[in-house]
């Protein structure tokens, strides 16, 4: 059965053209890997690119989109298969479930906020599943570097960081997610000494 994977991306279209550029490579491996897309259902910026390479590489494409976007005329219409969901809430969860793995591309507050949900799911060690960090050009790099003070400060274990991987280009995603070995956290993630 082909794994999906769930991409969280920009649905902006002003954001310069090299994201574009390292989104449609994205789609084109995917679909040559034989890895299916789970994503937000829209046809619009960095998601909207992922799902067209996707589905021109003959990959499976699946998009969950709210109401209030399907209705904006948002939604990518030539997926495989598109759900239409009530809430923000219930679309990141039936992604999460149908994804055997996630990778955050750039993007903006929708894309950190749920990167940051699964990241905190797997923090809690109700999700094992592999976790990708697309650091296209250091984008995330002032994230990173609030990871590691967050460690530093002891809000939370230093267990974390086996919980995600870092990629710097479409190439190193891959082996990333072949080679995934879940580590297990503190056994008390409450206990951040």
């Amino acid at each position: 059965m082909q794994k999906s994977l769930c991409v969280y991306c920009a649905s902006s279209d002003r954001v310069d053209p090299k994201y574009f550029a390292v989104a449609a490579a994205l789609g084109e491996a995917m679909a040559q890997r034989e890895w299916g897309l789970i994503y937000g259902g829209g046809k619009t910026g960095l998601m909207g690119t992922v799902a067209r390479s996707v589905k021109a590489g003959g990959g499976r494409v699946v998009g969950v989109i709210p109401e209030f976007m399907k209705e904006r005329e948002l939604a990518f219409t030539e997926a495989d298969e598109l759900i239409s969901v009530i809430t923000m809430r219930e679309r990141k969860l039936l992604m999460e479930t149908r994804a055997d793995a996630f990778l955050a591309l750039p993007g903006g507050w929708g894309t950190l906020e749920e990167l940051l949900e699964i990241l905190t799911l797997a923090h809690l060690e109700t999700l094992q599943k592999p976790i990708i960090i697309l650091n296209q050009e250091g984008y995330y790099d002032d994230l990173l570097r609030l990871f590691d003070r967050i460690v530093a400060e002891k809000f939370m274990h230093a267990t974390i960081r086996g919980k995600y991987a870092i990629a710097h280009t479409v190439e190193e995603i891959f082996p990333l997610l072949d080679g995934w070995d879940y580590q297990p956290g503190d056994a008390k993630w409450f206990n951040t000494r």
